[in-house]
């Protein structure tokens, strides 16, 4: 199992009954999203546990080579392009000694919820799609989904109908919003459950994903 990664925890309420681990972008780390979880105004009666890991430092071919926090190097973000295969099965395997970890502690794989922005959203995707559990549903903010270029993914049959939660920015200049739909007509395909909301905002979370997040996440996580 991979060395479990260095992780920022927040839990809404005693007792957690259920953990959403949630990736940060390229460059941020595991504080970035840390602020939202008062925003989403959870009751008490749902206590969650968020996890939030850093990801490992890196040297990213886009940005000069230059070390930051990166789940997989990115050459450059597009449809056809190499793609960093070794990068993104060692974030896999990380992601999963952090779920082992939650399955340990007494949450069980069906309410886990695998998260995650920009890049991390293709992490989360990538790993959730491909676990061999049922997990309660991933959650894509603002990313997409490497594939092509020797990125086959297999997808579990536990997870076949998995629910998806995608948000994506109109105007987002990092992730364009054609890669976002490109995967989310892909991840139909396969039969998988994608909620779909585009956002009139950047590569960002506005307040209005806010409202939709803490929607989704209760009808995930709260009468299961």
């Amino acid at each position: 199992m991979a060395e479990l990664l260095p992780t920022v925890q927040v839990e809404t309420g005693q007792k957690p009954v259920a953990s959403v681990i949630w990736l940060h972008g390229l460059g941020a780390d595991g504080h970035d999203f840390e602020p939202i979880v008062p925003e989403l105004r959870l009751p008490a009666e749902l206590p969650l546990r968020f996890v939030f890991p850093h990801a490992p430092v890196r040297p990213v071919t886009l940005n000069g080579g230059y070390p930051m926090r990166a789940w997989f190097d990115i050459v450059k973000i597009g449809l056809h392009q190499p793609r960093d295969l070794p990068g993104m099965q060692a974030s896999q395997a990380a992601v999963e000694a952090l779920i082992a970890r939650e399955i340990q502690g007494g949450i069980s794989a069906s309410r886990i919820v695998l998260a995650g922005f920009s890049q991390g959203g293709a992490v989360a995707l990538f790993t959730g799609l491909q676990h061999a559990d049922k997990l309660a549903g991933i959650m894509a903010l603002s990313t997409y989904l490497p594939l092509g270029e020797g990125m086959d993914i297999q997808i579990a049959s536990a997870n076949a109908l998995i629910p998806i939660f995608y948000g994506h920015g109109t105007q987002d200049p990092v992730v364009p919003l054609q890669l976002g739909e490109y995967t989310r007509n892909w991840l139909s395909q396969q039969g998988c459950m994608v909620s779909w909301h585009p956002y009139p905002m950047p590569h960002s979370v506005s307040a209005e994903e806010i409202l939709h997040i803490r929607a989704w996440l209760l009808s995930m996580l709260a009468d299961h």
